[in-house]
């Protein structure tokens, strides 16, 4: 079951079609022979080439509907693929940056859970999504920067298919170059996540941002099943506040911030939500909550 709670503090239970038809595929022998050969990089590269396609624009209008996507927030109503609509650009008055330089605000659109990082038994920082327990080691594979967000937050944002897909820098600072640490492409699903540890296994690409009021933070992208790339715009160089920093191609994705230990204080209400077991329903721009 997914449980959502929303701006409003509305809390939604449901659980989709689609939410059973993974849990099928994740669950039966069957289906994970089938998922083997799905996850792989060259399907989700088959399928966003095939969604850059013009025939796919008919798929635009059935997806809007469904889906209530307001047009009108778009710098462009007229699209020349399925994929050149998915990467829409919104006008920046619908994802102004809320409160000021101190205020940490979302970096994209998404289902958010904020996690402590808290110290393992040999050391590493481990943070548990959805009784699955990762460590910081394990998502970056270098032990000597994991080190450094031992005692910090993790924030997950994950983007369904229905949500923006750009997102921006969280403040002013100096970016690393990008890394790339390849892999499959799983979906980001909570029910894949009680089968598979995809932030361990899925595609990802990250960097340092050392910024001006949140010490240094490591900014992360995590592909997923039919996502044919993560496109970061920039390499070390000086970014600002709600600068975009890159889009996902077709399909849902994640956005992982990880925060050193006196960095940030998360918004409570997000921290009690995941301690629920919800995911809260959050814009870009939206505060998420303040610098130490």
């Amino acid at each position: 079951m997914m449980k959502y709670i929303d701006r409003d503090g509305k809390e939604t239970i449901e659980e989709s079609g689609q939410d059973r038809l993974l849990r099928h595929l994740y669950t039966s022998r069957a289906g994970r022979i089938f998922l083997k050969a799905m996850t792989r990089p060259g399907v989700s590269r088959l399928g966003g080439w095939l969604l850059e396609q013009p025939w796919s624009r008919c798929l635009i209008g059935p997806f809007v509907r469904k889906n209530r996507i307001d047009l009108s927030c778009c710098l462009r109503q007229e699209f020349s693929s399925y994929n050149d609509f998915f990467t829409r650009k919104l006008k920046p008055q619908y994802r102004m940056p809320q409160g000021d330089e101190e205020t940490l605000t979302s970096p994209c659109d998404g289902k958010l859970s904020v996690y402590p990082i808290k110290s393992g038994r040999s050391g590493e920082g481990t943070f548990v999504i959805k009784d699955t327990p990762y460590t910081i080691e394990s998502l970056l594979r270098s032990r000597r920067l994991a080190e450094r967000y031992d005692g910090g937050w993790a924030f997950v944002f994950r983007l369904t298919v229905d949500d923006y897909h750009r997102y921006c820098y969280i403040d002013e600072g100096r970016k690393s170059r990008n890394i790339h640490i390849p892999g499959v492409f799983h979906t980001v699903n909570p029910v894949a996540n009680d089968m598979v540890p995809i932030y361990k296994e899925n595609t990802r690409e990250y960097s340092l941002l050392k910024s001006r009021h949140f010490k240094t933070v490591l900014m992360m992208e995590v592909g997923a099943l039919m996502v044919g790339r993560i496109t970061n715009y920039h390499q070390a160089c000086e970014v600002r506040r709600g600068q975009e920093k890159g889009r996902f191609e077709f399909g849902g994705s994640t956005v992982i911030l990880l925060f050193q230990e006196g960095a940030v204080h998360p918004k409570e209400q997000l921290v009690l939500n995941t301690a629920r077991g919800y995911e809260t329903i959050v814009k870009m721009g939206e505060r998420i909550g303040e610098s130490a």
